[in-house]
């Protein structure tokens, strides 16, 4: 396995660090270690952290794994749901944008991160970000958003999460009025999570219809 420390430079892209919840208890895969499943002959959360290599952190909320240049945090207590992982791995955040994303999207690549840090507006003069909105999600095809694959200002997401006592990151990001990223049909979506078994299998047989078609 290769390093991902990235410069968060590349392709042009503004500097950014990455946080990947992979420590929720995936009750409906049997509490199987999820984000170590395979698709394609790599374990899930690998896919996902390779398409944020160019971040200037990647750091995963979950158990540690071998993948160097990683760093690996805990959420407390740990399977204690997304806002106690998000706030575990924003506490280790330092650039001034951060890329949250499930651990468990096999067919999320650079482009689309990239997409989403070119729809992430711009800070304003006093502080804030252009027309009130602190990031950019991607929305699925029938128009509804996905909270674990987005980008926010780092500022932002902490001052809303001190605010915040819920346990809903819906709840939390959605006040935050993201920008949202529409990508173009065709291709195989990069919100398909693997949510259960049913998931997992489907996501294995794209992944060999893709290696059959290159």
């Amino acid at each position: 396995m290769c390093a991902l420390h990235g410069t968060g430079e590349a392709g042009g892209d503004p500097p950014y660090d990455a946080v990947i919840l992979a420590g929720g208890r995936a009750e409906r895969l049997g509490g199987a270690d999820k984000p170590g499943a395979l698709v394609g002959g790599v374990p899930l959360v690998e896919l996902v952290a390779a398409a944020v290599r160019a971040a200037r952190a990647v750091i995963v909320v979950g158990p540690p794994r071998d993948l160097p240049g990683v760093v690996f945090t805990r959420e407390d207590p740990p399977g204690g749901g997304p806002v106690p992982a998000l706030r575990a791995g924003l506490a280790q955040v330092t650039s001034p944008s951060v890329v949250l994303l499930a651990a468990d999207l096999p067919f999320l690549r650079a482009a689309h991160v990239a997409a989403l840090l070119a729809a992430l507006p711009e800070n304003d003069t006093e502080g804030g970000t252009a027309g009130g909105a602190a990031g950019a999600v991607l929305v699925d095809d029938t128009g509804r958003e996905q909270w674990l694959a987005g980008v926010w200002r780092t500022a932002a997401l902490r001052a809303a999460l001190g605010a915040y006592e819920g346990r809903s990151l819906r709840g939390l990001l959605g006040p935050l009025a993201p920008v949202p990223v529409r990508l173009a049909a065709g291709a195989t979506p990069p919100w398909f999570d693997c949510d259960s078994i049913e998931d997992l299998h489907a996501a294995r047989a794209r992944a060999g219809e893709r290696r059959e078609r290159a």
